[in-house]
């Protein structure tokens, strides 16, 4: 009983937010939460938040980093809001929900498919696919078939060098300036396409260390982006 009027409180709020948007006023977007995981589902989990229970539709990666009922959690979120539903989303990284965004941008991916497919792959996993254009990994999510898996990798292939993958598969932010900038547009001027000279300077930049000079990360990234 406690659970569902947690959840009818979440609906009135997202249905509030829903009204003053069509209405023109101020947007208000949830980032994140943190507080007590409360309960969870096979693809949903209520947060606690002073009192508040928040539902959020998740990944069944990140229903598993979120751990045991009862604990202290932490999710990045982001509100999905249309004339006939209303979802809270959460994800146990920003990488996460970095990926979701750009999914649910290609025309046939909706939330459920999204979370599908981050279901199956992370992050990294998702990006390397579509760097490489390969469709028959994104095709191993639920209810994506080849057709819409070749639309996601074309349509996000460019894309995926926004985002460099480091060698672990952990996705991090595109080196935006400095030496490591620099390599990665060197690579792109000698023919190397953006997400093969972003992964290859990461790489080149963990191997070396962020006090590298350009020279030494472009000799680097050169061997690895060719090998």
């Amino acid at each position: 009983m406690c659970q569902e009027s947690n959840v009818a409180i979440v609906e009135r709020v997202c249905a509030a937010l829903a009204k003053r948007a069509r209405i023109g006023q101020e947007q208000i977007m949830i980032a994140k939460l943190t507080g007590t995981l409360d309960a969870t589902g096979p693809d949903w989990a209520v947060i606690d938040v002073g009192g508040v229970g928040y539902l959020v539709h998740c990944s069944t990666r990140t229903l598993d980093a979120l751990g045991s009922e009862g604990g202290e959690v932490r999710v990045f979120t982001d509100l999905q809001v249309s004339e006939n539903d209303m979802r809270l989303l959460g994800f146990a990284e920003a990488a996460e929900r970095d990926w979701f965004r750009l999914l649910t941008s290609v025309q046939g991916v909706g939330s459920k498919v999204a979370l599908a497919i981050l279901s199956v792959l992370s992050a990294g996993e998702v990006q390397a696919a579509c760097a490489s254009g390969d469709a028959a990994m994104v095709a191993r999510a639920n209810g994506v078939g080849p057709k819409l898996a070749g639309r996601i990798v074309n349509e996000l292939q460019d894309k995926a060098g926004a985002l460099p993958v480091a060698p672990g598969g952990v996705a991090m932010a595109a080196p935006k300036g400095g030496a490591s900038a620099d390599a990665v547009s060197a690579l792109e001027n000698l023919g190397f396409k953006p997400a093969i000279a972003a992964k290859a300077v990461a790489e080149a930049m963990g191997e070396l260390g962020e006090g590298a000079s350009e020279g030494e990360l472009i000799r680097v990234a050169l061997k690895k982006a060719a090998g």
